[in-house]
Parts: structure tokens; C-alpha cells; sequence
């Protein structure tokens, strides 16, 4: 297992990721695809919150 810096800096990587797709799921009114795809990709964003995100959570505590 990684040690808890390098796991913090996967952290922040998946929630800049995440940060991104939000942006750009905003302005897929102009274009459906770009949202459309946006959300699918915060589904995988989401299971890697769930693996990496949440352990993060938890040494925190």
C-alpha cells in the first residue's frame, strides 16, 4: 500500500478530475454529448472517491 503522502496526492488529483467534469458537464447545454459523457465519466470518478476518497476521509478522523 502507498504511503499517506502519495495517497493525499491521488486525492487531490481524483477531486481536481472531478472538478473538471463538473465544469464541463455545466456548459453541455450547448453541447449534449460533452454532458452526456461528462456524467458517465463522474460515475468512474466516483468509484475511485469510493477507493481512494474515502480512505483519505478516514485517516483524517
Amino acid at each position: 500500500m502507498k504511503n499517506s503522502s502519495d495517497i493525499n496526492a491521488i486525492n487531490d488529483k481524483i477531486l481536481k478530475v472531478k472538478e473538471l467534469l463538473l465544469e464541463l458537464e455545466a456548459q453541455g447545454e450547448q453541447f449534449p454529448a460533452l454532458a452526456r459523457n461528462s456524467k458517465k465519466a463522474l460515475v468512474s470518478i466516483k468509484m475511485l472517491e469510493l477507493n481512494i476518497s474515502d480512505i483519505v476521509s478516514l485517516e483524517d478522523l
